[in-house]
């Protein structure tokens, strides 16, 4: 417990806190991954997955990956994946991994089946 009799961890770096997030991107790289449907009918939809360096450095390739929820890959561009289930991991093509900061590249790929409502969660990772 913490001196001050608060129940809350004392020190939010803390890593032997559990509840600490851990470190964020450090002021050399980092990136963050946004996801919108960008047109749908009948079976299936498209979508773009933008990739965005939020560091203070270039980065030299990023990873991206979310889930596809109950829809199927029919085809993607702009960059290579996998799929492990219904989670896709994208990583860059070579043309589109170096990302000076504050630039963007952006995956598209259409899907078959019904596109996920609401937000998708994309976790992307710099390197």
């Amino acid at each position: 417990m913490p001196v001050d009799g608060s129940t809350g961890p004392t020190d939010p770096t803390d890593p032997t806190d559990p509840t600490d997030p851990g470190p964020g991107p450090g002021p050399d790289g980092g990136c963050t991954a946004s996801h919108r449907v960008t047109s749908s009918w009948s079976g299936g939809f498209n979508a773009a997955v933008t990739v965005t360096n939020t560091g203070d450095a270039p980065l030299d390739g990023w990873t991206v990956a979310w889930d596809l929820g109950t829809s199927r890959l029919a085809s993607l561009w702009n960059g290579q994946y996998t799929l492990d289930g219904s989670r896709i991991t994208v990583t860059n093509a070579s043309w589109n991994g170096a990302l000076a900061p504050g630039a963007s590249a952006s995956v598209g790929y259409s899907g078959d089946g019904p596109a996920q409502a609401g937000p998708v969660a994309t976790v992307c990772a710099a390197g």
